[in-house]
């Protein structure tokens, strides 16, 4: 088995790498999407480990080219940015999960391998609760965020809302149940 793990973060990536590795995963590590698309032509993975924030890059474009490259290969994302709009992308450009930072490191592995039944889920809501107000407003930010391609200003103006306020509002974490 080789992982491919796409994370920004050179500590966690190199930590990750180190566990995964105790596990039997033959590891590789990018720390960008230039390295990462140099890695995906040259390390011939079967599972692949993608943070969605990779500095000034957005690991959803990579999800495209992996898949092309390898069509039955295992695409988890992995973020600290967890929305209901970026996970729903993330399915839709051929990732097989997402997970919310931070993850336990045997949900992890368990959903690296594919045993999604016991893989941690976007958040601890349970199917029939209704989310609270905070919650869906924060959800909606990030809908609107996302189709305006990260662009602020744009966003504060379609939400009808002070660009601040915006900016104060993204930094929060996700509002739990």
């Amino acid at each position: 088995m080789k992982l491919l793990i796409i994370e920004d973060d050179v500590n966690l990536a190199t930590t990750l790498a180190r566990r995964f590795t105790k596990q039997g995963f033959t590891c590789e590590l990018a720390h960008n999407s230039e390295q990462a698309l140099k890695k995906i032509v040259t390390f011939e993975a079967s599972h692949f480990l993608v943070d969605l924030k990779l500095g000034d890059d957005n690991g959803l474009a990579l999800i495209k080219p992996i898949r092309a490259q390898f069509p039955t290969a295992r695409i988890v994302l992995l973020t600290g940015f967890a929305s209901i709009a970026s996970a729903v992308e993330a399915i839709r450009l051929g990732a097989n999960d997402y997970l919310p930072k931070p993850v336990d490191f045997n949900a992890l592995i368990r959903t690296i391998l594919g045993n999604t039944e016991t893989s941690q889920s976007l958040d601890d809501t349970k199917p029939n609760q209704i989310m609270s107000p905070e919650r869906l407003e924060w959800e909606h930010i990030q809908h609107v965020l996302h189709s305006n391609n990260g662009n602020i200003s744009e966003t504060a103006r379609q939400l009808n809302m002070h660009r601040r306020t915006l900016q104060r509002k993204l930094q929060k974490k996700p509002v739990q149940q």
